[in-house]
């Protein structure tokens, strides 16, 4: 019987930048967005602050567009502030790279297994599906979701005991499955 996990966000994670007025390496961001329009032409920002000393950094997203070029409802979702819509474009490689940023994830998501009774079974066959492109070690949560340490799971690992299509150190942040047998 193959269990579905879920790697799923609680939270919008941290934006790793440097601070240019104290010595934080990391903001937060509410989701609020700062839009300009300049006749024909946009202008977007993502506003985050400072976790130390509160001092506000934007995020370019979007910089002197066309304004007819912009979808409706995603206009009307700058203009909202959508917490969502943040989360979404925090995600997007371009913004990141655009903006010289990271994300930090610490804390920012949890590993749902639905609660089935896996513990005591011989053999395990696991799906693992990620909500967003949260980049975790396939050991912690292996670990986390087993009931293991982590030198349990990666003895496992070199035993043969667990077994995967996909490579188990490093990070993922895409879906994956693994059988683990006891």
């Amino acid at each position: 019987m193959l269990e579905n996990w879920v790697v799923e966000p609680v939270r919008i994670p941290l934006i790793r930048r440097r601070c240019h007025v104290c010595a934080s390496d990391t903001f937060r961001t509410s989701g609020k967005f700062r839009v300009n329009a300049n006749h024909k032409l946009i202008d977007v920002w993502l506003l985050a602050l400072c976790t130390s000393c509160g001092e506000t950094t934007k995020l370019t997203v979007m910089e002197r567009m066309n304004v007819r070029s912009v979808r409706p409802e995603l206009l009307d979702r700058l203009h909202d502030n959508d917490p969502s819509l943040a989360a979404e474009l925090l995600q997007d490689p371009v913004v990141r790279r655009r903006n010289h940023v990271s994300l930090d994830w610490d804390d920012a998501w949890r590993l749902d297994t639905g609660g089935s009774d896996h513990l005591d079974r011989e053999v395990i066959d696991v799906s693992v599906r990620f909500a967003a492109r949260i980049p975790v070690r396939p050991v912690r949560l292996i670990a986390e979701g087993c009931g293991l340490s982590r030198s349990e799971v990666e003895k496992l690992i070199t035993d043969g005991k667990l077994v995967s299509a996909v490579r188990l150190s490093g990070k993922l942040s895409g879906d994956f499955t693994f059988t683990l047998k006891r």
